[in-house]
Parts: C-alpha cells; structure tokens; sequence
C-alpha cells in the first residue's frame, strides 16, 4: 500500500508499505493491505513501518490524524 507521511513543512515520508502501526487516540492500532476505509486521530507517539522488503522505519509525531482509502494511507501529523 501507497503511505505518506505529511508534516506542515514537508513529506517526511513516501513509500510503500506492508504494515503501519499508529497510535491512536484510543490506543494503538494497525493498517494492512486491503483495510478498510478509516479516519482517525492519532495522538503523541512513534509510527513504525514495515516496507515489503521488511525494512523497518519509525517516526515520532506529536498528534494528527490518518485517512486510509483503497490501499492509499495518508497521515497528516505535528
């Protein structure tokens, strides 16, 4: 699946990926291919993914929110 992660200033990340955790505001949770459709708030925590050659990248954020649609994950973060 097609990730970004966006910042005010700048995409900090653009890839593909096999797994995202996030935390989210209710606790942390995880998109795979093919999840369903989901907007959410995350809150202050690291994001980890997993690209398909099972390379492993994490990233702190301070909060956002994530928009998963059709294999497209879109992060917008502090």
């Amino acid at each position: 699946m097609k990730v970004e992660i966006i910042n005010p200033d700048q995409t900090v990340f653009s890839g593909e990926a096999d797994v995202v955790q996030l935390p989210g505001k209710d606790g942390s949770f995880e998109i795979l291919n093919n999840h369903a459709p989901i907007i959410s708030v995350l809150r202050k925590g690291k994001i980890k993914i997993v690209d398909p050659d099972k390379k492993t990248e994490f990233f702190e954020i301070n909060g956002g929110v994530i928009e998963v649609v059709k294999n497209k994950v879109l992060i917008l973060a502090e």
